[in-house]
């Protein structure tokens, strides 16, 4: 049988669940129309003349992409302040986290990561052997940055931060981060991920590029997916110093962007920005009325910093969930975060958010 040959280590991980699909729930319930605010994507892109440059890509389709995808590289580098040896390149952020887990991690390593974050963390450093030390939020939902210190030891070799964190959209605090900088063991790396960074408040955000600029023991990694609309493409990418990236380029595989998404990326930021600025405030807009619609409805909504709002309902989110695809709206339910009561929901365009706010109306009288 196959688990006689596998390596250990995969006994302990669990697959990936994605949020459910429109085709899912359509043919689950005999629904006409389904709306998706389950898994935090961009309603509105991908933008015109990204999906022009992707069209006229398909006749390239025969080749194999630029191995050091120079041109995209240079764009994110000047963006940010960086050269272009700053920037790695992967097929979405997922496929950037896992070719730093390959980096980084050997059996018996230790990692720190938070329990009400994104999942991916864990089964990645389960799969390479670490033992995976896990910390809980704090009482505003917020990565508990001193009780991960506290588990510090010579041993940490990575510790994963999604920066807003997912589910709960709660940014870190730039003081307390600068010292738990400080404090970070010798071997130890900090994996940033800012896949929501687009959408916070500028004067709340960790100066994280600037950390690398000072060859701090920082990786940054960014997606096009969510802000750009291009979650379909997969292009992710990550900052950090030179000679780190040219690690994270021998270790990951080759070709691992491919030609549409490639072009679809390039043209989104250097010819849809207009369009991505306005989209990007449409959603701002439609977060900051959603969360005082929901307020306003009594629920306890935590301030966030990104395209989803985590709230708290006062009742089982499992059943509003389940009631929620019946009458045709995907949300998450983040019982699998230990939050039984809690739902993310994604911001949609305006028709769908009001959508939303009708059938949530009516399954919370339903439910008590």
């Amino acid at each position: 049988m196959p688990k006689k040959s596998i390596r250990k280590a995969v006994e302990f991980v669990n697959p990936y669940v994605p949020g459910k699909t429109i085709d899912e729930v359509q043919e689950a319930y005999g629904l006409d129309e389904v709306i998706k605010l389950g898994s935090n994507e961009n309603p509105y892109g991908p933008f015109d003349n990204a999906k022009e440059a992707m069209i006229q890509e398909i006749d390239q389709l025969f080749m194999y992409p630029d191995r050091e995808y120079e041109d995209l590289k240079v764009i994110l580098a000047e963006m940010n302040g960086l050269q272009h040896e700053n920037v790695a390149l992967a097929h979405g952020a997922g496929g950037m986290l896992e070719t730093l887990a390959r980096t980084f991690i050997e059996e018996g390593d230790e990692v720190i990561l938070p329990t009400q974050s994104y999942g991916l963390y864990r089964e990645i450093s389960n799969l390479m052997g670490a033992k995976v030390i896990e910390s809980s939020l704090n009482a505003e939902y917020k990565i508990d940055m001193k009780d991960m210190m506290s588990k510090f030891s010579d041993k940490t070799k990575l510790i994963w931060m999604c920066n807003p964190n997912n589910p709960t959209g709660t940014m870190l605090d730039q003081a307390m981060f600068d010292v738990f900088l400080e404090k970070l063991p010798e071997k130890a790396w900090i994996i940033m991920d800012e896949a929501y960074i687009e959408f916070s408040d500028p004067a709340k955000r960790i100066e994280s590029i600037d950390y690398i600029k000072k060859n701090k023991r920082i990786i940054v990694i960014r997606t096009m997916s969510k802000a750009f609309g291009l979650a379909g493409a997969r292009i992710g990418y990550a900052f950090a110093n030179k000679e780190m990236i040219h690690i994270i380029d021998t270790v990951a595989e080759p070709f691992n962007a491919n030609r549409i998404g490639l072009a679809g990326a390039i043209a989104t930021l250097t010819k849809d920005q207009k369009t991505y600025e306005k989209r990007l405030q449409d959603i701002i807009s439609e977060r900051e009325n959603l969360v005082q619609q929901l307020t306003k409805m009594g629920m306890n909504c935590i301030p966030t910093q990104t395209n989803f709002v985590f709230f708290e309902t006062g009742r089982n989110a499992s059943a509003i969930g389940e009631e929620m695809l019946k009458r045709g709206v995907i949300v998450r339910p983040c019982t699998g975060w230990g939050y039984e009561e809690a739902i993310r929901v994604t911001i949609g365009t305006e028709y769908e958010n009001q959508r939303f706010l009708e059938e949530f109306g009516k399954v919370i009288k339903e439910i008590q």
